[in-house]
């Protein structure tokens, strides 16, 4: 799905966010995200910059680390 939930309100976004969510339930699924809340319930999370992995790991820790995942999440509240 490219940009699934670009073009949709809140609560339409919620729904599908919950289906996909169900789908990969239990399933190994790569997600390009461009919306934090895409990726928040993800177990690893992987930030790249010029092609190489610069973070990785869990939405709470990679936000409590203050690295590049952390400014972007500050940038968009």
């Amino acid at each position: 799905l490219d940009e699934a939930t670009a073009s949709v309100d809140n609560q339409t976004e919620l729904v599908i966010q919950q289906a996909l969510d169900e789908l990969m339930k239990n399933r190994t699924s790569i997600v390009i995200a461009h919306r934090l809340s895409t990726i928040q319930n993800a177990d690893r999370i992987y930030v790249l910059q010029k092609g190489r992995v610069i973070e990785k790991g869990p939405y709470d820790v990679l936000i409590n680390q203050g690295g590049k995942f952390a400014e972007l999440a500050n940038t968009i509240k």
